[in-house]
Formats: structure tokens, C-alpha cells, sequence
């Protein structure tokens, strides 16, 4: 592999980020401001955005803001945590604080979950019941959680804001209702706000924040946010973290991370667009909303079948060919594909879409006849 190559690889990068349709990452970003910083080693050791390590280049101040504008976003007061690798590094911490705080817990989450959720339970030998889901939202089924609720075990359970392919919410009204029903008061709540964590406070807020009985939430930040590097944020009531920390003293403080290297590039990154955009955050999912609806009623009158969920931006539909399923990077389970629109595709580039999968239809259909 030589230098030409890099130049090749770029070319690739440029084409793969023009016909990209299937993944929640927004790809609206520019983070050339963080050139300059790119020849420093940032790492945020250890610890968390509260305590220093002896190890001084780091984004830890960068790192505080960024997490106090989701705990005010989610309407948490005496909160703790940090900047994840990514939305599953944030869903494995808090089940496995649900787990420290409650060390017999029986695990849910609905069918529709991430696949971290069941790794969460894998890695943690935590006991896993996977509840089954509506269709076609793929929302929990909450008589089902009713059914398989253990009484008088702790339990723990993973709420869906979007699930990873409809984009379902989970209904914590319901949830609430099903364990109150079921007399089990000893719960921990983990929200899995992955995409539409960054959607909903935007869309119906107050709907689910810290005021209702949920303990941690997990939000990726190189999705709606956006960022080169994959990363995520998790926050939870301060005190449920004790179960957790230790002193480790050959970097000077406390750790209560699961990683201990943690990329302070990320935090200055998920900082700077905070800083740029936060005002204009509505607007921006109102967007990618609205031309998900535009996508659906596109795909209705043509009869590809498609589906949207209530407060999502992710359409799914009939799966066309392989061949657009690869061009446009779709991601596909059985005969089903779906599309999620972020703030870098625009109405041409969805007609377009559209005018592709008519096109091949129409294709199918004429072979078919001769």
C-alpha cells in the first residue's frame, strides 16, 4: 500500500458519503477547526470531567459543558458522566450500573432492542428476558412485559427512544404502569437514546426526562450531532455511581469509566458543535422529520409498502435490489430495507432515490413479461 493510495481512499470516502441513505450518521459537518489540535495527544484518563488525572493534556473542561447540555436537556440536576466511544459503550455502562445497584436484577428489553443490549447481558451474566414487540412499529408489547416480569426480583429494563430499525419509542407510562401492577418497586430504567435521544426533547419534550423514574441515558454523539469519530455520551443520577468507583492510583484519580483511555478529540469535537448549533437543534430535526414524511408519502403512491414511526426520521419499505441496497449503503433485514434521513440529504437527492427504485421496478416488471 503506498501514498497513492491515500489519495484513492479519499475518492472512495467522497463517493461512499454522496450515495448514503441507510445509517444515522450526519454527514452535514465540517470539523476542520480540529486540525491544529490533531498533533496533541488528548486523552481524557481515567476519572471523569470532575477530577484531574497527572496526565494535564486533556479536554476534560470541554467535556463538563458538553455532558451539562444534555443533563439540562434530559432535566437532570445532580448528575454524573461521561463521553462514551459510542452509543453501545453508553448502554453497556448503564446496565451494568443497573446491575451494581441491583445485584439479582433480571434484565428487559423489547425484540426490537440494539444488538449491545443482549451483548450487556452476555458480558455481564445478567439474566435476559427479551419482550416481544407491536407490529408493524415494533414498539414494546407491554402485555408481554406484563407476562414475563418476575415478582419480587429487581429488575432492569432498557427503554427505546428509536429503535435501531423502525425507530420506535417505548412508552415509559406503560412501563410504569406494568411494574406498579406487578408490585415491583426495585427498578432501574436505562434509556437507549441513541438517535432519537437528540429527536425527541425537540419534538414532544418533557415526554421522558430525569423527573420521571428513569437512572441513565445513553445518546450517541456522531450520529444526529455528528462527529469524524464514532462517540457517545451516557448521564446519570450522581449517586447511583458509587457502586462503581475506585481509586487507582498510578493516574491520580478516581475511575468509574468502563474505558480508561478515553478520546478527548471527541469531546472537543461534540463541544464545538454544541457551541455552533444548539439554538438551531429544533429546526434541525423538524427538518429531517419533515423530509422523512416527504420520503414516505413518495414511496406510498408508488406501493413500495412503507412505514414511518411517530416523533422518527427513519422510513422503512419494500427491500429493492442488491444493487441499490449497496449504491445507496441501505440497511436491510428480510425483505424489508429502510432509509433514515439526516440533516445531509436533501428533497432532490430523496427523489431521486425514488426515481431509482420506480425505475428498477418498472425493469423487473418488463423482463418479467418478455
Amino acid at each position: 500500500m503506498d501514498v497513492d493510495f491515500l489519495s484513492e481512499y479519499q475518492q472512495i470516502l467522497n463517493e461512499a458519503s454522496e450515495f448514503h441513505l441507510g445509517y444515522p450518521y450526519n454527514l452535514k459537518h465540517d470539523h476542520t477547526f480540529l486540525l491544529p489540535f490533531l498533533k496533541y495527544s488528548i486523552n481524557n484518563l481515567g476519572g471523569d470531567c470532575f477530577t484531574k488525572s497527572h496526565y494535564r493534556i486533556d479536554s476534560r473542561d470541554f467535556e463538563k459543558e458538553v455532558l451539562q447540555f444534555f443533563a439540562t436537556l434530559y432535566h437532570l440536576k445532580d448528575w454524573w458522566g461521561y463521553v462514551t466511544t459510542s452509543g453501545t459503550e453508553g448502554n453497556l455502562y448503564g446496565i451494568l450500573l443497573g446491575r451494581e445497584n441491583y445485584p439479582n436484577a433480571i434484565l428487559y428489553a423489547s425484540a426490537a432492542s440494539h444488538y449491545s443490549v443482549s451483548k450487556a447481558a452476555r458480558f455481564f451474566r445478567i439474566p435476559y428476558h427479551k419482550i416481544g414487540v407491536l407490529i408493524p412499529s415494533e414498539e414494546m408489547d407491554y402485555s408481554d412485559l406484563y407476562e414475563q416480569l418476575v415478582p419480587n426480583v429487581p429488575a432492569i429494563i432498557c427503554l427505546n427512544l428509536g429503535t435501531t430499525f423502525t425507530g420506535a419509542i417505548d412508552d415509559i407510562e406503560q412501563i410504569l404502569n406494568v411494574l406498579e401492577m406487578k408490585k415491583i418497586s426495585q427498578f432501574y430504567i436505562h434509556v437507549d437514546g441513541a438517535l432519537g435521544g437528540m429527536l425527541l426533547p425537540y419534538l414532544r419534550s418533557h415526554w421522558i426526562d430525569f423527573n420521571r423514574p428513569i437512572s441513565s441515558l445513553s445518546i450517541s454523539g456522531h450520529k444526529f450531532i455528528g462527529s469524524p469519530f464514532p462517540c457517545g455520551v451516557v448521564i446519570t443520577k450522581k449517586h447511583l455511581v458509587e457502586a462503581l468507583t475506585s481509586d487507582i492510583e498510578y493516574i491520580g484519580a478516581q475511575d468509574m469509566t468502563i474505558g480508561g483511555s478515553r478520546n478527548g478529540h471527541t469531546s472537543l469535537c461534540l463541544w464545538h458543535e454544541i457551541s455552533k448549533r444548539r439554538s438551531n437543534f429544533g429546526l434541525e430535526v423538524a427538518d429531517c422529520v419533515a423530509k422523512a414524511e416527504h420520503l414516505c408519502k413518495q414511496l406510498k403512491l408508488r406501493d413500495f409498502n412503507p412505514f414511518l414511526n411517530p416523533y422518527s426520521n427513519t422510513v422503512v419499505f419494500n427491500k429493492p435490489s442488491n444493487n441499490l441496497v449497496k449504491k445507496y449503503q441501505l440497511a436491510v433485514r428480510g425483505d424489508y430495507a429502510h432509509a433514515i434521513i439526516m440533516q445531509n440529504h436533501y428533497i432532490k437527492f430523496l427523489d431521486h432515490f425514488v426515481e431509482e427504485l420506480v425505475t428498477e421496478q418498472f425493469d423487473l416488471a418488463k423482463i418479467g413479461k418478455e
